[in-house]
């Protein structure tokens, strides 16, 4: 009873991974956490220079917060710590407060990072999280795409060998890149195609295996035996990370002036929306994947209390990484441990292995990251989506040119919006169509006449119309504009029957327009009635006085009910000379039909 309890308890606090737990998870995890690892290395480094920090917090950022996020956030597979678009934009918000790198800019770093993780804990904590569910799948798939464009274009000068530019943006790198090619380091280049092939050749043997683990031993295998070769040919070495400082993250009360914590909260919010964007944005890129569900309020509650305890333990802002994360998954993480493996792995190599992964070169590691690259552009599904789907290709192609051209969180925005103008235009034009019967036999069914053209033709005082879609405001004009149409048409039958069990919804908008209707269709003579609206449609129409204008007798349960209703109220002397007796009351065996 004791261990069962334990169990219910761990799995309350840190998700249903727990009881899976076991020996197989555990090897399959330590190798991914290995791998990540050695990942995060080069990467620490280089996004706590773009931060204006110094190398060390780059390296403390990839242990705390990525061992809290893990544990107490929803994807088992999302790593966090520091990342290229975070570092930037910490950067540009504290530029204008102090001096890179000084003692009072890291000072306020670390204070900022313990405010925006106290924001994205207060959404997760309020449950707020749904607002992710707003970012489309066209859009994320963009967003993807783009992301998986940078980490190519990124990678691509250390598999090159080239010098790094001024700047730091994809533009600027691209054109530094083309301007250096005569520059290209034959050395450089065969690592990253050994480190390449190696891991595709793996991978294509058994992807159970640490394909990416084996394809970077082969890469520093390589660098090493050609930089031992090097000098005879008069031949630039490939350069490797080099001595790393050790990383013990030292706990540390950020200390600023509070009086300043105004100005602190809206840089925070401003930073509060980059890692969230990013991060549900990555945790859901890695589940289309691997398949699990993300409950976006643990994993923003998560991501919350790592920047908390992070700030506090000198990390800077930090989020889901998708060039760790997705490694991480392709690689056989099963459980978050991988993450926990992770961080303590970091610690312990280079503590103990310091001079070795020294030599790990910088070429391997872009192998890596252009085959992860590869992997998130996912041609095949660009060609299904633009063979299928030509507005949502719009969709995610200008999400994917925004990731590229400017700031992530921007760009995850311009999809989000764009998908919601999308929406927008849909619902706006619901689909009105015209129902009539296929025979008069007793098997006759409603079909759209429009489909059918053998149909039966219409009643001359009935239409019946199949309203399928809301009426709001967007969509007040167009239903609107519909209606009238039908009543202008020549010799336009003055009753109208709506089918309005797909009217999912309307506002008040979409009320006037009902109510326009019924006060059209009155003054030409006939009615207008409705079979089985929602009972949310009928609760809006009875706050609004519509019900009570229109009659309850007016609203039918049934087909059968609403016509033979109905029909009582026609004009006799036009049935008299109808010639579509369309309805089974106008056949001449009829209890109504003499009526």
């Amino acid at each position: 009873m004791m261990a069962a309890g334990r169990r219910q308890w761990l799995v309350r606090v840190f998700g249903d991974w727990v009881p899976e737990v076991g020996p197989a998870t555990l090897r399959a995890d330590l190798a991914a956490g290995l791998l990540g690892a050695l990942l995060v290395l080069p990467q620490g480094v280089a996004f706590a220079t773009l931060a204006g920090l110094p190398a060390q917090y780059g390296l403390y950022s990839a242990i705390v917060p990525c061992i809290v996020a893990a544990l107490f956030g929803s994807s088992r597979h999302v790593m966090s710590g520091p990342t290229n678009a975070n570092s930037l934009a910490l950067f540009a918000v504290l530029t204008p407060l102090a001096v890179a790198g000084s003692p009072g800019y890291i000072e306020l770093a670390l204070a900022v990072t313990v405010l925006v993780g106290l924001m994205q804990w207060l959404v997760g904590a309020l449950r707020l999280g749904s607002l992710a569910h707003f970012i489309s799948p066209s859009a994320l798939f963009g967003f993807t795409s783009g992301a998986a464009l940078l980490i190519a274009v990124h990678a691509l000068k250390d598999a090159l060998g080239l010098p790094a530019p001024a700047s730091h943006g994809a533009g600027a790198l691209l054109a530094s890149l083309a301007a250096n090619l005569d520059q290209v380091q034959g050395g450089a280049l065969l690592v990253t195609t050994v480190t390449i092939a190696v891991a595709l050749l793996l991978k294509r043997l058994d992807k159970r295996k640490p394909y990416m683990l084996a394809g970077l031993a082969a890469g520093t295998l390589a660098a090493a035996v050609f930089n031992a070769m090097a000098p005879r040919f008069g031949a630039a070495a490939v350069p490797a990370l080099g001595d790393l400082a050790q990383p013990w993250p030292p706990f540390h009360i950020p200390r600023v002036d509070w009086r300043a914590l105004p100005d602190l909260l809206s840089l925070a919010f401003a930073l509060t929306i980059v890692a969230l964007a990013q991060s549900i944005s990555i945790a859901k890129a890695v589940a289309t994947r691997s398949g699990q569900r993300i409950d976006a309020n643990r994993e923003f509650v998560g991501q919350g209390l790592s920047n908390v305890v992070g700030g506090l333990f000198s990390c800077y802002l930090s989020c889901g990484s998708l060039n760790r994360s997705m490694p991480n998954y392709e690689a056989g993480a099963k459980t978050p441990l991988a993450a926990v493996f992770s961080a303590l792995l970091l610690m312990l190599l280079v503590a103990l292995s310091g001079p070795l992964l020294a030599r790990i070169p910088h070429a391997a590691i872009a192998g890596l990251l252009l085959l992860v690259a590869w992997t998130l552009l996912d041609a095949p599904r660009w060609r299904q989506l633009f063979r299928s789907q030509r507005a949502e290709t719009v969709i995610a192609a200008a999400t994917l040119a925004a990731t590229v051209t400017i700031r992530m969180e921007v760009a995850i925005l311009l999809g989000t919006l764009l998908s919601l103008m999308a929406y927008l235009h849909r619902t706006s034009r619901p689909a009105m169509r015209t129902m009539g019967f296929d025979s008069r036999g007793m098997g006759r069914r409603f079909v759209v006449l429009e489909q059918q053209p053998d149909a039966l033709p219409e009643c001359p005082q009935l239409k019946l119309l199949r309203m399928e879609g809301s009426v709001y405001f967007g969509a007040a004009a167009h239903v609107a504009q519909r209606l009238q149409a039908l009543r202008a048409a020549p010799d336009a039958p003055r009753h109208l029957l709506v089918m309005a069990k797909s009217m999912n919804f309307i506002d008040l908008a979409g009320a006037q327009v009902w109510e326009d209707e019924l006060a059209a269709r009155r003054a030409m003579g006939g009615d207008l009635y409705f079979h089985r609206p929602r009972p949310e449609v009928l609760a809006m129409w009875r706050r609004t006085g519509f019900l009570e204008r229109l009659g309850e007798d007016h609203v039918f349960p049934d087909k059968a009910t609403a016509l033979h209703t109905i029909y009582a109220r026609l004009d006799r002397g036009i049935c008299a000379g109808c010639r579509a007796k369309v309805f089974r009351e106008c056949q001449p065996d009829s209890p109504q039909a003499g009526g």
